[in-house]
């Protein structure tokens, strides 16, 4: 069955450029011109991924809301922000947010399909049988990559594809460092310094907010990330 794309775009003709385009790349469409209408649809079935502009019509950051409704309906739903808002702190508040992806439509339509199957390929790595690297346990710290869970101290940490991936990556490895491009084949993704930083920042408070001691990832200034192991 075809994965199935929404694309949430308040300009017609931007709209059914993209959507044509994810057609003949075999994917099934949706297609929203606005916040509202998205969200009672996606309140009858969620899609496989989103596409999301920020400004939708006279709702100046109806796409930030969008994304915040839809993060807390599913963790594991790929959000990608597709906009001509192209300023650093929009890019960070939406992956504040919980999306896995901003881009700017000044991307080719190549780049923009290869970070969607990007993103594919990495649910269906989390869906492939059990084996022996598919669990991981570092102290307070369990990974079960089948299952797509991550638990700190028994409790459940809600990430988002790309937060579950980088912590994947650094813990299997505890106390080596993870520089920038190993970080982004861990998470299959092109994600420059800033982003990356903006991940960090959401997964520590995520697992601060369920123990306000927890100091398990440790920035190496000038080098990248590492998870430190007990």
């Amino acid at each position: 069955m075809a994965k199935r794309i929404a694309i949430v775009e308040d300009e017609a003709a931007i709209r059914e450029n993209y959507a044509a385009a994810f057609r003949r790349e075999g994917y099934a469409v949706d297609a929203y011109e606005a916040r509202e209408p998205a969200m009672r649809a996606f309140e009858i079935r969620l899609p496989d991924l989103v596409v999301i502009d920020v400004n939708l019509k006279d709702d100046v950051e109806g796409g930030f809301e969008l994304c915040r409704s839809l993060r807390a309906r599913a963790s594991d739903l790929p959000i990608i922000f597709l906009t001509a808002r192209d300023s650093e702190f929009d890019a960070i508040s939406g992956l504040r947010l919980g999306a896995d992806d901003y881009l700017t439509k000044d991307i080719s339509l190549p780049h923009l399909m290869a970070r969607i199957a990007a993103l594919f390929r990495r649910l269906e790595a989390m869906r492939q049988p059990q084996g022996p690297n598919n669990r991981l346990t570092r102290g307070d710290l369990a990974i079960d990559v089948e299952r797509m869970t991550v638990h700190w101290q028994e409790t459940a940490v809600s990430l988002t594809l790309t937060e579950f991936w980088l912590v994947h990556a650094m813990a299997r490895y505890p106390g080596h460092v993870k520089n920038r491009q190993q970080l982004m084949d861990a998470a299959q993704a092109v994600l420059d310094d800033n982003t990356i930083t903006s991940h960090i920042k959401r997964i520590r408070r995520k697992f601060i907010a369920i123990d306000a001691d927890f100091k398990a990832i440790e920035t190496v200034y000038g080098m990248g990330y590492r998870w430190l192991s007990d």
